[in-house]
């Protein structure tokens, strides 16, 4: 039942994507442009242990692009809220888990795909990677997605207005962006940043696709960012069941 339940939904979001290619192309955008503008300035540095910034800088676009994404993905909620789309759904014997997970394998599929266009296009810029590392750093995409998406319909099914959806989200993203050492590793900044960063759960995710983009699997990094990936996503799809349970969705 759960799994009909949730084929029907993801593929009537699935259908809604695919109708707004702007949609599909927009969300990768800004991390080309990071790509484009900003990876040419680090072309040279020595970043890191194999001396290739794109190894250093296309993993921190990749959870990036799944950062800012998955974390906005409560406003189409918010959106089916006040047009009269969630309510109908609600008289229906639809499963209530299935109305979270069919919106949240739609979006883990849409930031794949995603993913998948800036690693071809970092690719012809000079990016240097192990397929295995490559496939690593798109699962990590896509349990992020997983965990942040849920936890953004989870707040939409709380808040009414997008104009009080924005801010939230934006008060949490931006210092996990800023903490997390998306653009450069935090080991380059002061001792109390670097120690400050380890409270995000993002920094570990980073590191363990930043060592799998050089073709090391079995590290610290690797087991943390694992545990705390799936973790996190286990967390995130539980509270956001039981907010779509208990509001009725």
């Amino acid at each position: 039942m759960l799994l009909h339940d949730t084929g029907i939904i993801f593929g009537r979001y699935v259908r809604q994507t695919l109708r707004s290619k702007f949609q599909i192309l927009f969300g990768v955008l800004m991390p080309l442009l990071y790509l484009l503008f900003f990876g040419p300035l680090l072309t040279g540095l020595p970043l890191g242990p194999s001396g290739d910034s794109w190894q250093i800088l296309v993993p921190g676009l990749l959870l990036q692009l799944g950062l800012f994404g998955a974390s906005f993905a409560g406003f189409a909620l918010i959106i089916d809220k006040s047009t009269g789309v969630v309510e109908r759904m609600r008289v229906t014997p639809v499963s209530r888990m299935a109305l979270l997970l069919g919106r949240v394998l739609r979006d883990a599929l849409l930031f794949m795909f995603q993913a998948v266009l800036l690693v071809l296009a970092a690719l012809l810029m000079g990016l240097r990677a192990p397929l295995p590392g490559v496939l690593i750093g798109f699962a990590f995409v896509g349990l992020l997605t997983v965990s942040l998406a849920s936890l953004s319909y989870a707040l939409a099914m709380k808040v009414s207005t997008p104009q009080g959806f924005g801010p939230l989200v934006n008060a949490v993203t931006m210092p996990a962006m800023l903490l997390s050492g998306l653009m450069l590793p935090m080991s380059l900044g002061p001792g109390w940043l670097d120690v400050l960063s380890h409270l995000t759960p993002f920094r570990y995710l980073v590191d363990a696709v930043r060592d799998a983009y050089v073709g090391s699997y079995a590290t610290a990094h690797m087991l943390y960012g694992v545990l705390v990936a799936l973790g996190c996503a286990a967390l995130a799809v539980t509270v956001g069941t039981r907010v779509f349970r208990g509001a009725g969705a």
